[in-house]
C-alpha cells in the first residue's frame, strides 16, 4: 500500500510543480482563447492543465515499472504503453485545439484513432457477467469499447465548463473506483485485469490532485480539451479493464453482485456527465443542430441559471456523483437495503439542494434553454 501512496504523490508533485509553470508561461504569451459568449469565467484563462496532469501520470507510472508491487501492470507492457499513447494522442489533439480551435470531425477522428490504439492491445469490453456467457466476438467486442471510449471522453468534455467541476467529479468517480477494483483484486487471485484499473486510477487521482488547487475557483488554469479528454479516456479505460476482464464462467453465486458492479459502476461514477452528454445531443438534434455545436444550456448553465452560485452549482453535481458513485460501491459491503437506503437519502438530499431557489433565480423556463452561439 506504501507503493500506491508514493506514486500518487509523485504524480502529484509533477502535476502541481508543472501546472504552475505552464499558468505563468500561459499568462506570459498568451496561451488562451478570447473569451465566448457560453463561457462562464470573465478573465482569459490558459487551457493547458491537461498537459501538467499527463506528464504527471506518466512520470509516476515510469517511476512505478521497475517495483515488484507493480508487476501486474508491467508483466505484459502493451496495455499500459497502448494507454498512454492513446493519452498523448489526445492531449495533442486537446493541446491545438484549445489553442487554434479545431474543426469536430478532427477532433473526433483524433478520438476514434486514440480509443482504437487501446482496444487493439487488449484493453476490451470482452464479456459480460450474464450468465456465463461472453457476449461479444472479438470484432464486437473492439468496436464496442472504441465507441464506449469515445462516448466517455465527449461526455467528460461536455461537463468541463465551471473551475473544479471535472478535476473534482473525476477525482470522486476515481476514487471510488480505485477502492472498487482494489478490495476486488485482494479477494479473486485468479482476477489480472484490476491491477491495470487500480494503477490508472492513482496515477489519475495524483495528477488531478496536483492541478485542482489551479483550477479551484476562481481558475489560474484550465483543463481544457487535452485535460477533458485525457480524464475521459482514463475513466473509461479503468472501467474497461475491469468489465472486460472477468470471465463469466469463474464467478461464484457468492460474488455475483461483485461481478455485476462492472457493469453498474461506470455508469454510476459517470452519472453527471452522460447524462448531461445524453440531453445535449437530444437537444442540438431537436433543433437541427450538429451534436458538437455548442449552447449554454448544460446542467451547470441551468444551475447557475437557477441561481446557484458558482462554487454551489459545483458542489451540487460533486454531491450527485458522490451519492450514486459511493451508494453503489455499498452493495459490495454491506446489506442491499441499506446501501439503497443510503442512496435514497442522498437523492433526496441532493435534489432538495438542487432545486433550492438562488438569489437570482431565472424563472422562466425557455430562458435556460435559450441557445448562444459558439
Amino acid at each position: 500500500m506504501s507503493f500506491y501512496v508514493v506514486i500518487t504523490l509523485i504524480a502529484f508533485a509533477v502535476s502541481f510543480g508543472l501546472a504552475l509553470v505552464l499558468w505563468r508561461l500561459g499568462i506570459k504569451h498568451r496561451w488562451h482563447r478570447e473569451i465566448r459568449p457560453r463561457d462562464v469565467h470573465k478573465e482569459p484563462t490558459p487551457r493547458l492543465g491537461g498537459i501538467a496532469v499527463f506528464v504527471g501520470m506518466a512520470t509516476a507510472a515510469v517511476i512505478a515499472s521497475p517495483f515488484e508491487a507493480f508487476a501486474g501492470v508491467f508483466d505484459d507492457p502493451r496495455p499500459i504503453l497502448s494507454v498512454f499513447a492513446a493519452a498523448f494522442i489526445v492531449v495533442a489533439l486537446g493541446v491545438v485545439d484549445d489553442l487554434i480551435e479545431l474543426d469536430w470531425l478532427t477532433k473526433l477522428s483524433g478520438q476514434i484513432i486514440a480509443a482504437g490504439v487501446v482496444a487493439w492491445q487488449g484493453v476490451q469490453i470482452v464479456s459480460l457477467p450474464i450468465g456465463g456467457i461472453t457476449l461479444f466476438s472479438p470484432a464486437l467486442s473492439l468496436i464496442l469499447t472504441v465507441l464506449a471510449i469515445v462516448l466517455v471522453m465527449n461526455a467528460v468534455n461536455f461537463i468541463d465548463g465551471l473551475d473544479g467541476l471535472v478535476a473534482g467529479v473525476a477525482l470522486i468517480s476515481t476514487g471510488v473506483f480505485f477502492l472498487y477494483s482494489f478490495v476486488l483484486s485482494i479477494g479473486d487471485s485468479r482476477v489480472t485485469g484490476f491491477s491495470l484499473a487500480t494503477f490508472l486510477t492513482l496515477l489519475l487521482a495524483g495528477g488531478l490532485l496536483g492541478f485542482l488547487p489551479l483550477n479551484w475557483h476562481p481558475a489560474k488554469l484550465f483543463l481544457g480539451d487535452s485535460g477533458s479528454l485525457l480524464v475521459g479516456l482514463m475513466m473509461s479505460v479503468s472501467a474497461i479493464s475491469v468489465t472486460g476482464q472477468i470471465d463469466p464462467a469463474t464467478v461464484s453465486p457468492t460474488q455475483l453482485l461483485p461481478a455485476f458492479l462492472p457493469v453498474i459502476l461506470p455508469l454510476a461514477v459517470l452519472i453527471v456527465p452522460l447524462v448531461d452528454f445524453s440531453w445535449a445531443v437530444g437537444r442540438r438534434l431537436r433543433r437541427g443542430m450538429s451534436p458538437f455545436d455548442a449552447d449554454r444550456a448544460h446542467l451547470h448553465h441551468r444551475l447557475l441559471d437557477m441561481g446557484h452560485t458558482h462554487q454551489q452549482a459545483v458542489l451540487i453535481l460533486y454531491a450527485w456523483t458522490a451519492v450514486l458513485a459511493i451508494g453503489t460501491l455499498m452493495f459490495l459491503f454491506v446489506a442491499w437495503y441499506f446501501a439503497v437506503a443510503i442512496i435514497a437519502i442522498g437523492l433526496i438530499g441532493s435534489a432538495l439542494v438542487t432545486v433550492s431557489p438562488g438569489s437570482s433565480a431565472t424563472n422562466d423556463p425557455l430562458a435556460l434553454d435559450q441557445e448562444v452561439s459558439p
